[in-house]
C-alpha cells in the first residue's frame, strides 16, 4: 500500500470515528434532555445504508467518473463497520425482543454478513487470479475445458501409437480423465487451498517411474494441460462465487432498506 493510499485509509478512518463519537454524545444528550435519541441515530442509520447501498450503483455506471474503485471500496468498508456501531447504538443491544424489529436484526446481520465475505472476496480474489497467470471470460470456461479435454485425450492416443505402450492412456482413464470432465476442486479453490496442484504432482509422480522417455515427454504434455486446466479451475471457483455473492448480497441489502422504510413510516405515524 503506497504512503497516499495509507493516508487516504487513515482520513476514512478518522472520518468515520468522528462521526461515530458526535453521534454518540448528540444521542447521550437527547437522552438527558428527555429527547427521541432513537430518531436521531435512527435517520442517521438510514442515511449510512442508503450511502452504502450506492457503491452497488457506482460499479453499474463505471463508465462515469465518479472515482476510483479502490476509494469507493474504502468507503464501503469503513462505512459498513460504522453502520454496525450507529446499529447498536440505536437498538441499544445486539438482539431485539419483538417479531417485527428481530425480522430487521436478521436482515441487517445478514447484510452485514455478505457484506464482509464480499469485502473479503474483493481484497484477496483478484491477486489470487492474477497469480494464476492467465485471463479467461467466465462464460467462455467450459468451451476451454472442453477444448483441453480434447487435446488431452489427443495426446494419449498419440502417445499410444507411437510407444506402443498403454501406460500412460490407463493412467489417464484411471485418473485424470476425471480431472479434465469438468472443473475440479471448487471448494479448495474458494478457501485458497493448493490441493489441486499437490493433487496433479501426485498423479505425475505416481506414474512417471513405469514411463520409458518418450512417454515421459508426452506425460510432461500431458500435465502442462492439466496445469493449466487447473488454473482455470481457480477462475471458474473465485468468479463463480463473486457473482453468486451479488446473488445474496444485493436483494437481502433491498430488503433491509425496504422494510427500513417501512419502519420509518411507521415510527412517524404512531409519533403523530
Amino acid at each position: 500500500m503506497s504512503s497516499t493510499s495509507r493516508l487516504r485509509a487513515a482520513l476514512v478512518w478518522v472520518t468515520a470515528l468522528i462521526i461515530f463519537g458526535l453521534l454518540f454524545f448528540e444521542a447521550r444528550r437527547a437522552q438527558i434532555s428527555l429527547e427521541s435519541a432513537e430518531t436521531i441515530t435512527g435517520w442517521w442509520l438510514f442515511g449510512l445504508m442508503i450511502f452504502l447501498a450506492l457503491f452497488n450503483v457506482r460499479k453499474r455506471l463505471s463508465m462515469i467518473p465518479l472515482g476510483n474503485a479502490s476509494t469507493w471500496l474504502l468507503l464501503h468498508a469503513v462505512g459498513g463497520i460504522l453502520v454496525l456501531a450507529v446499529y447498536w447504538l440505536h437498538t441499544r443491544n445486539l438482539w431485539p425482543v419483538g417479531s417485527y424489529e428481530q425480522l430487521l436484526a436478521v436482515l441487517f446481520y445478514a447484510t452485514v454478513l455478505t457484506g464482509v465475505i464480499g469485502y473479503a472476496m474483493q481484497r484477496f480474489y483478484p491477486r489470487r487470479l492474477t497469480q494464476t497467470g492467465i485471463e479467461i471470460i467466465y462464460e467462455r470456461i467450459p468451451k476451454e475445458i472442453s477444448d483441453l479435454r480434447d487435446r488431452a485425450e489427443e495426446l494419449v492416443l498419440d502417445c499410444t501409437e507411437k510407444t506402443e505402450s498403454d501406460t500412460l492412456g490407463r493412467h489417464y482413464v484411471d485418473s485424470l480423465m476425471w480431472f479434465f470432465r469438468r472443473p475440479r476442486f471448487f471448494g479448495n479453490h474458494v478457501v485458497g487451498s493448493q490441493r489441486g496442484t499437490h493433487w496433479l504432482r501426485q498423479q505425475d509422480a505416481a506414474v512417471r517411474r513405469y514411463l520409458n522417455s518418450d512417454e515421459q515427454t508426452y506425460l510432461d504434455r500431458l500435465t502442462a494441460l492439466a496445469q493449466y486446466k487447473n488454473s482455470i479451475d481457480v477462475h471458474y471457483a473465485l468468479q463463480g462465487v463473486m457473482k453468486r455473492w451479488l446473488l445474496f448480497h444485493v436483494p437481502i441489502t433491498a430488503g433491509l432498506l425496504a422494510l427500513s422504510v417501512w419502519h420509518l413510516l411507521i415510527v412517524h405515524i404512531y409519533a403523530l
